[in-house]
């Protein structure tokens, strides 16, 4: 009550403050009606649950895991083996793991060195097909449970789709076969440069590797479940799900998956103007458009400024190229690059 009253003083809401403690108003106007003065009135649990273990217990689950023949082994396999060796059950896992938290013990137990997952190396790209990020996605099939598998490659610096093909399955083979086709398409020979996928088993297949370190292209691949690795592609994700045009209903036919994915990479590289890039177009930035573009615009906001420089309380938006592009970058700027 003292530290509600303090706050309203202070000019907060008696409500707000009350929840922040954890009570609700009505409660603080019982305990003023009753009489109960400012000490906290609440008293938790009458009982303990029936399931509770004793200090007792608690101690024996400890001195277990820290015997010599289960301290360096997980709750996971020290419940077994008690099972197993001893005929003995004195918890199950979750209360293992319990007691060891509380008892500041939930450690690596085991004498192997603890997995670890570096973060990707950072990656500028000053240009195009410089650094490519690719992915699959999951479009709905006709049938609750089933999918198409949307396959798509994506230029990092130009945020230009250079490739994207859907199937009816996942495989390295195919991926495979759309980077080479990317290739072809754009005349481009592409030793050197970068590809980045995530972990997995298309993007680390046989068929994709032994074709990447063929042509001399650098693979890269983002830590185990970590889709911020990934972010240009996970981003181009979803901007293709978000779009108004984007079915409701799921996809009837692989031909009907691929038309709308084939409509779809025709927007998104021709007509949108991405944020990233000054608002142009993935295409204008690929193909050497861009500083002409900006350019134009820049002549456009000199002109309206000189026209009607009371209406300007500073200088004209900034329409010069974005020169280089980061994918994750080891630091974390403030200026990190926005890859939706």
């Amino acid at each position: 009550m003292t530290l509600v009253e303090a706050a309203v003083r202070a000019g907060a809401r008696r409500d707000v403050a009350a929840q922040t403690l954890g009570l609700t108003g009505r409660t603080l106007q019982r305990w003023a009606e009753q009489g109960l003065g400012a000490a906290d009135q609440r008293r938790g649990p009458l009982t303990a649950p029936a399931n509770k273990l004793s200090p007792v217990e608690r101690q024996r689950l400890l001195d277990v895991a820290n015997t010599p023949a289960y301290r360096d082994l997980s709750p996971q396999q020290i419940v077994p083996r008690l099972a197993d060796e001893q005929a003995l059950y004195l918890a199950s896992e979750s209360t293992f793991y319990r007691v060891l938290r509380d008892a500041q013990q939930v450690v690596h137990r085991q004498r192997s060195r603890p997995a670890t997952a570096s973060r990707p190396r950072g990656q500028v790209a000053s240009g195009p097909n410089q650094v490519w990020s690719w992915d699959i996605s999951w479009l709905p099939g006709p049938l609750r449970g089933t999918f198409f598998y949307l396959y798509l490659i994506l230029d990092v610096w130009s945020r230009k789709i250079v490739g994207a093909v859907v199937h009816e399955e996942e495989c390295s083979a195919l991926a495979s076969a759309l980077f080479l086709s990317a290739c072809r398409e754009l005349g481009l020979d592409p030793a050197g440069l970068l590809l980045h996928a995530d972990n997995g088993s298309p993007m680390k297949g046989s068929t994709l590797l032994a074709t990447l370190q063929r042509l001399g292209v650098i693979p890269s691949f983002s830590r185990p479940g970590v889709s911020d690795d990934n972010p240009f592609s996970e981003a181009l994700f979803r901007t293709l799900k978000y779009r108004p045009e984007y079915p409701w209903q799921p996809f009837a036919t692989l031909p009907a998956a691929r038309a709308w994915v084939a409509a779809f990479m025709h927007w998104y590289n021709t007509e949108h103007r991405h944020s990233a890039i000054r608002y142009v177009t993935p295409a204008e930035r690929h193909d050497g458009q861009e500083g002409a573009v900006l350019a134009r615009r820049h002549q456009l906001y000199q002109a309206a400024r000189q026209k009607h420089p009371e209406r300007w309380s500073g200088d004209t938006r900034n329409w010069t190229p974005v020169p280089t592009v980061h994918l994750n970058p080891q630091s974390t700027p403030a200026t990190a690059d926005r890859a939706a």
